[in-house]
């Protein structure tokens, strides 16, 4: 087998592999006990090694960029953020039972951000906007640029056209395409002209933590980068509504052509879910539609308030 196919070959990321990785690499943890997290994630396979650490191992070739990526800028972008993010304790390197670089991190407590866990919504909205805007403020000289290790996150929207345009044909009876259409070019002909900025380019419930009922940590920086901080924006249609809404736009120090392009990173992302072109199921494509609901109506109203 040549290194390409070998690398191009996904592994089965189970118990016993980390164990397995773990041994060799990393004897001085051996001991510890190997268990699957409740949230393992798609692009991720995530374990508990012991109780103080998680191991973080990708699932294909399309995310084993991410992990040296993660490796160098976390712990520099921890010390300018109000909340705990992941903190690498070892890199573990590709051997001949998996061929990608994995990650050992320090445990981070808090449960997944689902609606019932949070006490108050408006001000989980207010305290993620501040965390973004102190991300956004982070040094960003060096930072990587959008590219296929985020899949283009923070770049410019334009290289998702087709595959959008695609998705509103196929919706074609499903929805109003020519409200989507117009949302979408809207968000095209809002073009960025700022200084690169970091992002997170993956903010949703799934990758916030709470503890209290407050938001506590945000995690999985895969998609990170430096560039158009837009992509940041989908959770205010995705998660928030009504006065969470409002609460986090208005904390968050940006343009309105920059919620603009988030809007149309929304809808990009809901049609080709919606439409299936993503491999989605039933209920993740509901889920889309709702949310197309959610940016479509948005949308209209801002054409009749300008």
């Amino acid at each position: 087998m040549s290194e390409d196919e070998r690398q191009d070959r996904a592994p089965v990321i189970d118990v016993t592999l980390v164990r397995r990785l773990v041994a060799k690499q990393f004897p001085q943890w051996a001991a510890l006990p190997v268990k699957p997290v409740e949230h393992g994630g798609w692009d991720n396979r995530t374990f508990h090694l012991g109780d103080a650490m998680t191991v973080r191992l990708p699932s294909s070739r399309d995310y084993a960029e991410q992990v040296q990526k993660e490796q160098f800028w976390l712990p520099k972008l921890a010390a300018h953020l109000p909340l705990p993010i992941p903190a690498p304790l070892a890199m573990g390197i590709p051997d001949e039972n998996y061929p990608w670089h994995w990650s050992v991190y320090k445990w981070l407590e808090g449960e997944v951000a689902k609606p019932e866990r949070i006490g108050d919504l408006k001000q989980f909205a207010i305290d993620l906007a501040a965390f973004l805007a102190a991300l956004q403020r982070a040094d960003a000289t060096d930072g990587p640029a959008p590219g296929a290790h985020n899949f283009y996150r923070g770049g410019p929207l334009t290289i998702y056209d087709g595959q959008t345009r695609q998705a509103i044909v196929a919706l074609r009876g499903k929805i109003d395409t020519d409200a989507a259409t117009a949302a979408w070019d809207a968000a095209l002909d809002a073009t960025w002209h700022g200084a690169p900025v970091w992002f997170h380019g993956d903010i949703s419930f799934g990758n916030l933590l709470v503890k209290n009922g407050t938001l506590s940590a945000v995690i999985d920086f895969g998609t990170s980068g430096v560039g158009d901080p837009s992509c940041d924006l989908a959770i205010a249609w995705t998660f928030f509504h009504g006065e969470s809404r409002g609460a986090f736009r208005a904390a968050l120090p940006l343009d309105e052509a920059t919620w603009v392009r988030g809007r149309g990173w929304t809808l990009w992302k809901a049609l080709i879910v919606y439409a299936g072109l993503a491999g989605t199921n039933p209920l993740e494509a509901e889920n889309s539609r709702k949310v197309l609901e959610e940016v479509l109506t948005d949308y209209e109203l801002s054409t009749k308030n300008p």
